[in-house]
C-alpha cells in the first residue's frame, strides 16, 4: 500500500514522520514522507534548530510526486501537527487532489491541539483551522479525549458523553474515530483505555498504565491504526494490533530509561507483538459493554 504522510521531521529522536514512517515501512508499506518542518529535535527539549516549511513548499513537493503518477495509487494520506493555516490549506489541497486521482484514498487526521494536563498548546489560528476546516474532510481522526471535547465543545466525563461527542463529529465528516486516551471515573485503576468507533460498531480496549509519556507515541498510534484499517483489517483488529504494538514499543522505551522512542529496537512489535490485548464491544447508544464477562 502506498501512503502519503505529511508531518514534521526531526533528525534526533522520533516524532512526526520520524516516528510514523519506519513502523509503516516495517509493515511493508511504501511511504512518501512530506515534511512540514525539519528540526534537529522535537520542541519539548526547549531549544531546537532547523526550518519550518510553508504551504507552497508542501504543495511543490506534492506536485512533484503527482508528476510521477504516485497519487493515483496512494491509498492513505496521514497528517499530524499543523503549524498554521498555510500548511493546513496545503494538506486539504493534497487530500482533494489525491482523492481526484484515486477516489478510494482515505484521509486520516490526528487533530493535534493539546491534552488535559496542558490544555491547548497550539495557536488560536490552528485551533480554528482544525475544528472548522480540516476535520470535516477526514475519514479517520485520532484525537485524545481532551481534543475530542475541544472539537465538539463538550465536557467528557463518561463513556456516554464520549459517544455523544463522537456522533457529533461523525455528522460533520469523519466516520471512524479513535479516541487515544479515555478517562472516566468507573475505569479500572491504573489502566489506559482507547476507544474505536465507526458507524456500526464500537470497541474499547485497556492496557496497564505505563509511567510517563514519550513524545511520538501518538504519531505511531495514528499511523498503525490508519494503515491497518486501510489494509482491510476490521475496526476491532486494527485497534487490537495497534494497541499491542504501541504498548510494547512504550514498554521497551520506558524500561530502557530512554527519553526517545526505541523505534528500531522495538521493530518486531509492529509485525508480531509479543503480547495481545482483547477489545470489548460497546453499545454505541448506552456506552455499556454488549457482552460483559
Amino acid at each position: 500500500m502506498r501512503i502519503l504522510s505529511i508531518q514534521s521531521a526531526v533528525s534526533y529522536g522520533h516524532v512526526g514522520n520520524s516516528a510514523a514512517v519506519f513502523p509503516l515501512q516495517r509493515l511493508g508499506h511504501e511511504v512518501m514522507p512530506v515534511a512540514t518542518v525539519c528540526f534537529s529535535n522535537h520542541t519539548g527539549y526547549g531549544d531546537w534548530q532547523g526550518v519550518m516549511f510553508n504551504g507552497e513548499q508542501v504543495r511543490d513537493i506534492v506536485a512533484g510526486i503527482d508528476k510521477r503518477g504516485a497519487l493515483a495509487d496512494t491509498e492513505l494520506i496521514i497528517s499530524g501537527y499543523q503549524g498554521g493555516s498555510s500548511i493546513g490549506d496545503a494538506i486539504l489541497d493534497t487530500v482533494a487532489k489525491t482523492k481526484a486521482r484515486n477516489p478510494r484514498a482515505v484521509y486520516s487526521c490526528d487533530p493535534v491541539l493539546g491534552n488535559e494536563n496542558s490544555g491547548c498548546f497550539v495557536s488560536p489560528e490552528v485551533q480554528e483551522l482544525i475544528r472548522d476546516r480540516v476535520i470535516q474532510h477526514a475519514d479517520i481522526i485520532t484525537p485524545n479525549q481532551f481534543e475530542l471535547g475541544f472539537l465538539t465543545g463538550r465536557e467528557l466525563n463518561t463513556l456516554a458523553d464520549t459517544f455523544d461527542a463522537i456522533k457529533e463529529i461523525q455528522r460533520i465528516g469523519p466516520q471512524t474515530v479513535l479516541v487515544t486516551s479515555v478517562n472516566r471515573a468507573d475505569a479500572q485503576s491504573q489502566t489506559l483505555e482507547m476507544l474505536a468507533v465507526n458507524q456500526s460498531e464500537a470497541w474499547l480496549i485497556s492496557t496497564p498504565r505505563l509511567p510517563g509519556k514519550i513524545n511520538g507515541s501518538g504519531d505511531v498510534t495514528q499511523a498503525l491504526f490508519a494503515a491497518h484499517l486501510s489494509s482491510g483489517k476490521s475496526l476491532r483488529q486494527a485497534l487490537e494490533l495497534t494497541t499491542a504494538s504501541v504498548f510494547e514499543l512504550l514498554a521497551k522505551t520506558i524500561s530502557a530509561g530512554s527519553k526517545e522512542l526505541l523505534l528500531i529496537e522495538a521493530q518486531e512489535a509492529y509485525v508480531a507483538p509479543a503480547r495481545s490485548f482483547t477489545a470489548r464491544q460497546i453499545d454505541r447508544s448506552s456506552g455499556s459493554e454488549l457482552n460483559p464477562a
